[in-house]
């Protein structure tokens, strides 16, 4: 307990550091463009490699004792709706490969999980807790910030309304 305290503590004081950043990004701004690097190795380019799709962006760690549950459960809703244009991206912040690696053995969910070490993202995004989860239509613009677990029923809601409004939106 008193290690998972440490590092929640070390992630905001990282989270809310001084330096670029640190605004959160709210419904109707442009999401901040990134380029991390996936467990495989790939690098996923935010906008670019995922134009026209809606998109989630998940800021998560393997210490939130959120995260694991939310991650369960959303995954089967993320892989139905991803035929309907639905991306979701799992940004892990601040932590190395091998935890994250770890973590994704032991969940098992299927959307891709990238790496963001340095928390610089996270910063550009102004997140300042854990989960905190962006739903961005297919023009770049944010729709909706989420806050906090979500569950299943929640989560897709929030997809289908982000996917309708990105149909009337194109």
């Amino acid at each position: 307990m008193a290690r998972r305290f440490a590092l929640s503590l070390a992630l905001l004081l990282a989270l809310s550091a001084c330096g670029e950043g640190g605004v959160p990004v709210v419904g109707g701004d442009a999401a901040p463009p990134f380029a991390l690097t996936t467990l495989a190795g790939e690098t996923v380019r935010f906008p670019e490699d995922l134009a026209g799709r809606a998109v989630v962006i998940r800021f998560w760690a393997a210490w939130c004792p959120y995260c694991e549950k939310e991650m369960k459960e959303i995954d089967p809703v993320a892989a139905r709706l991803a035929a309907e244009g639905l991306s979701v991206l799992a940004v892990n912040v601040g932590q190395d490969r091998a935890s994250v690696e770890a973590f994704v053995d032991r969940v098992a969910f299927r959307y891709p999980a990238l790496l963001d070490e340095p928390a610089a993202t996270a910063r550009h995004y102004g997140v300042k807790g854990l989960p905190t989860t962006f739903f961005v239509l297919p023009s770049g613009k944010v729709r909706s910030r989420l806050v906090g677990e979500a569950d299943a029923a929640t989560f897709e809601r929030l997809a289908r309304e982000l996917l309708a409004a990105g149909r009337g939106s194109r």
